[in-house]
């Protein structure tokens, strides 16, 4: 009888409230917009000036207002962007427009995911450069891959930031920027900011990833044999004056920029300048001990591959959002074409270092399809906005392919490169930027200008190598490298009551 009545009693509760949540939705009418007015601070001229200043077949944009009435005659106002394009013949198509600040703010969290993303490749750079190296320089490479980030971080804040975006204040027009040190984000907050993608902190977030990227190319190639405190010196003049300084002809609206130079991520401003500094250290430090005798190359081998698999397997993995984070915002076509190409590339030099790997060496080699996909990538993040579909596979075919040579050409030059990081980042950098008027939409010759130019990179790192070598030196001792940077630099192991060195 007591359940009977418990359930008399619920199912009357239930449909009181039932009644209740009806009586709700007829008190409360839905109110729909019954008029839509449209206001923004430009004449149509304005907005027809937009349109003929945009490339062609894309759009000009201004930023307005939405203003919506409602039946009560409450109003709403959103921010927008108002689109015209001309079509020729002096006729415009009719003004189209999004909702800025939904835009803005989905731009701006999808900005800063990528910018994590980025930030996580310095994990993969760590891994790989310490799987593909000998046990007994582990603590050194971990402890130069973790500095770099935070020393990239914050002299890039104090001086490379402003140098590499000065806004219009430059030294010499278009070629060297003026100096303005620390961070102003005054003001730069809105949706008024960069085209509405991204507030002023995370314009800098994210460039201050690149930053450090650019300088952890430089750590695989001069590892096992730097002293840790020039390495860093380096990184510190690297990152902070001459990255930004070069960077400032393309991506702050230099000369290159004013050109057409196509370059989305850097495989030229981020890769090829990593690589030339790379080229620039293993140069100045000279081959590690035991490397060539005899006029021949010995092999040292990485004493952890499933670490400097992982270590690839993560740079692939953030390279997601290194390429489609430099579209600087989530458009969402655009975003998906960039990881579109940037995947299918990446997986066709994977497949091309093995074809030729296996053939030249006759074994299927591990490190050279790791060098691959990474290969495919660089050869991708100039063009991956413009470079769409199967052709994709075409630019990371070549670049697995180039990426195997390089190093073996690289090796019989005795240049000592443990990584393969100049292979990689330079001579796939230099690829992926020409690729851009071989399959993309760039000119050719304006890209092997920005080829040239970029190459500056390298006469800079050069001297910055030469004067610390002159003056602290760059080198460790024989006797240190021998027992292994980990005992001379740090005092410590990474494998304690594990390791042995008496490897070379």
């Amino acid at each position: 009888m007591r359940k009977l009545v418990t359930g008399i009693l619920g199912c009357l509760m239930l449909l009181f409230a039932t009644g209740l949540n009806a009586q709700d939705a007829e008190a409360v009418p839905e109110v729909k917009p019954v008029d839509v007015k449209v206001q923004f601070n430009y004449s149509l001229d304005d907005l027809k000036a937009e349109a003929d200043g945009a490339d062609e077949g894309e759009p000009g944009m201004v930023m307005g207002t939405v203003v919506k009435t409602y039946g009560d005659g409450t109003t709403n106002e959103t921010n927008a962007f108002f689109y015209v394009t001309k079509e020729g013949d002096g006729k415009y198509s009719g003004v189209s427009y999004k909702d800025a600040d939904a835009f803005f703010t989905t731009s701006n969290v999808f900005m800063m995911f990528c910018a994590v993303l980025v930030f996580i490749m310095h994990l993969g750079f760590a891994t790989l450069e310490t799987g593909l190296t000998r046990a007994k320089n582990t603590v050194n490479i971990l402890f130069k891959n973790v500095s770099i980030v935070a020393i990239a971080t914050i002299v890039y804040g104090i001086i490379g930031f402003n140098l590499m975006y000065p806004c219009g204040e430059w030294i010499a027009e278009g070629w060297f920027p003026k100096f303005v040190p620390g961070l102003a984000p005054e003001g730069q907050m809105g949706a008024d900011y960069a085209d509405g993608g991204y507030t002023y902190w995370t314009d800098f977030l994210f460039q201050a990833m690149f930053a450090a990227a650019t300088a952890s190319i430089v750590s695989g190639a001069v590892c096992e044999r730097i002293k840790l405190g020039s390495f860093l010196i380096f990184c510190t003049i690297f990152a902070g004056i001459v990255y930004p300084i070069l960077g400032a002809a393309k991506w702050g609206g230099g000369f290159l920029d004013a050109k057409g130079f196509a370059d989305l991520a850097g495989s030229t401003l981020v890769h090829s300048v990593g690589g030339w500094g790379a080229l620039a250290g293993a140069i100045v430090l000279g081959p590690r001990i035991g490397k060539y005798v005899n006029g021949k190359s010995v092999a040292i081998m990485g004493h952890n591959m499933p670490m400097a698999t992982i270590g690839a397997m993560l740079l692939w993995f953030g390279w997601f959002g290194f390429n489609s984070g430099s579209q600087l915002n989530a458009d969402p076509e655009a975003t998906s074409q960039i990881m579109v190409s940037t995947l299918l590339s990446s997986c066709a030099g994977v497949i091309g270092a093995m074809i030729i790997s296996w053939g030249v060496q006759k074994k299927p080699d591990l490190s050279m399809i790791l060098n691959g996909a990474l290969a495919g990538l660089v050869g991708i993040t100039a063009g991956a906005d413009d470079i769409a579909g199967f052709t994709a596979v075409w630019v990371g075919l070549i670049a697995g392919i180039l990426v195997v040579f390089a190093v073996l050409a690289i090796d019989s030059a005795k240049i000592d490169d443990p990584v393969g990081a100049i292979s990689v980042h330079l001579v796939c950098g230099i690829w992926g930027t020409l690729a851009c008027g071989i399959f993309g939409s760039a000119d050719f010759g304006v890209q092997f200008l920005g080829v040239a130019y970029y190459a500056l990179a390298f006469p800079a790192a050069l001297v910055i190598f030469f004067v610390l070598k002159m003056t602290i030196g760059v080198r460790v001792e024989e006797e240190e490298e021998i027992e292994g940077l980990d005992i001379g630099e740090h005092g410590m192991e990474a494998y304690s009551g594990f390791q042995i060195f008496s490897n070379q």
